[in-house]
């Protein structure tokens, strides 16, 4: 991945859904414990957590600290710290994030307590603060000595443009995390631009939440009621499924951007976690399909600088 040493499947688990209700299935502890087991006997080599989902980063520990060396463990900071994790109801609440070398500090050995592990392979920023935001609260002085005192092995941030471009041509970042898929391609360039620079790039929200799968009933965050179905029935993209289901079309038009390095699933069921791993090993797109998909995709409204793109003004285009 990038300039760092992980060398890890191309897809990843985001482990947000082990928050539970109401944003995800309701699993018993035991049933999350022997789930995330499987994700890694599976062939899942890199997890992502988070302070802010909840319950997760204790459930991960649980289940996989006697396994450390099996897999990749990234988590996040900035978050708000001492929230019991088994008090939050799914995400949305406790979700405050504070850019300060000592609350970064704090939310990173809070993780490390938590996770039961003597490191992280990544902690990421969470949130979307300024690169100024960073720099002079402390943050990036804070993190890089965690780093040092072997705490914490490579930095990174989980961000969205338009302050993803912020962070192309930093030194102390070596993995960014942002949203795309097919149907948000807002940050495509802005991906090729950090890969360019040597950062590795990991994706969420590759399905699209699984929005496709589901009668359109949940959609990506960031984008308004019916807007990702919409672009989908406008590219007429059933037209180019040659008998992949629509989750299958997402997952492999992601793996067919060679500026990607890990795409993020995230499931608490087997059965999905197995399907979308069998999609993944089929390769990405062919080209033919991923050129009509993108053309069709650019005129429906999807493309670089387009599409779910919320701040204000014009989409930044790098």
């Amino acid at each position: 991945m990038g300039r760092t040493d992980i060398v890890a499947s191309r897809l990843g688990y985001g482990a947000m859904e082990l928050a539970g209700p109401p944003k995800a299935r309701d699993l018993t502890e035991d049933e999350a414990v022997s789930f995330i087991n499987q994700v890694v006997d599976a062939g899942i080599k890199y997890i992502d957590t988070s302070i802010d989902y909840g319950r997760s980063e204790t459930l991960i520990g649980k289940a996989l600290s006697h396994r450390r060396s099996d897999y990749y463990l990234a988590s996040k900071c900035a978050c708000e710290v001492a929230v019991d994790p088994y008090n939050i109801k799914g995400l949305g609440k406790h979700e405050e994030h504070t850019y300060t070398g000592e609350n970064v500090t704090a939310g990173v050995e809070q993780s490390l307590k938590r996770l039961k592990t003597d490191y992280l392979d990544l902690v990421q920023v969470h949130g979307n603060p300024t690169r100024k935001d960073l720099e002079e609260g402390g943050v990036i002085d804070a993190l890089q000595k965690l780093q040092r005192d072997g705490k914490v092995r490579y930095l990174g941030i989980s961000t969205r443009l338009p302050l993803l471009a912020e962070f192309v041509d930093v030194d102390y970042f070596s993995i960014i995390q942002a949203p795309y898929s097919a149907l948000q391609r807002t940050n495509e360039e802005a991906i090729a631009a950090l890969r360019a620079a040597g950062k590795a790039v990991v994706t969420r929200g590759v399905t699209g939440r699984g929005a496709p799968a589901k009668g359109w009933a949940t959609r990506p965050i960031g984008t308004a009621e019916g807007e990702v179905r919409d672009v989908w029935e406008r590219a007429k993209l059933d037209e180019l499924l040659e008998g992949m289901s629509r989750i299958e079309f997402m997952i492999r038009f992601v793996l067919a951007n060679d500026n990607v390095d890990l795409a993020l699933v995230a499931t608490t069921n087997y059965e999905h976690l197995l399907a979308n791993i069998g999609y993944a090993a089929k390769g990405p797109l062919s080209q033919l399909t991923l050129d009509e998909a993108k053309r069709r995709l650019l005129l429906a409204g999807s493309g670089p600088g387009l599409g779910n793109y919320k701040g204000g003004g014009p989409s930044p285009v790098l």
